[in-house]
């Protein structure tokens, strides 16, 4: 007796449709934190080249223009920093983790304020470096 077709259970294409649009929604996710690692790189490289750039460039004439200038890219390091985990934690807000444990926002909150922290005690000290006091190089 040959198996009729109805028999076996078939998956309806709606119950597909939501299994690839929680897959879906699980690559973002994913895509999204790569994303965020990408960020963060980006703020450590402007934050090496606010230090760099005063360790090379220590000697300037007006003095202070090295450090305006590693003040510059440092801040702007900091500020990259604060713009993707806003960006991420809003994600996250928007997506719901399907098939894969989800990611943590205060994690990725704590990690960017750890950046910023350290970013503004590196301008503190390119600032205040000998004594306490606001040097001239």
């Amino acid at each position: 007796m040959a198996q009729d077709e109805t028999d076996s259970p078939q998956p309806d294409s709606n119950d597909l449709a939501v299994e690839r649009t929680e897959l879906a929604e699980d690559r973002n996710i994913m895509a999204m934190e790569r994303t965020f690692a990408g960020w963060i790189r980006t703020a450590f490289a402007a934050i090496g080249i606010g230090l760099a750039f005063r360790a090379v460039f220590g000697a300037f004439d007006p003095p202070w223009l090295a450090r305006a200038i590693a003040t510059m890219f440092i801040l702007s390091g900091a500020l990259l920093a604060w713009s993707a985990q806003r960006r991420m934690c809003a994600t996250l807000g928007r997506l719901h983790s399907h098939a894969l444990e989800g990611p943590s926002a205060p994690n990725f909150r704590m990690l960017a304020y750890a950046v910023i922290l350290g970013a503004l005690v590196l301008v503190a000290g390119i600032w205040v470096l000998n004594d306490g006091t606001i040097a001239e190089a």
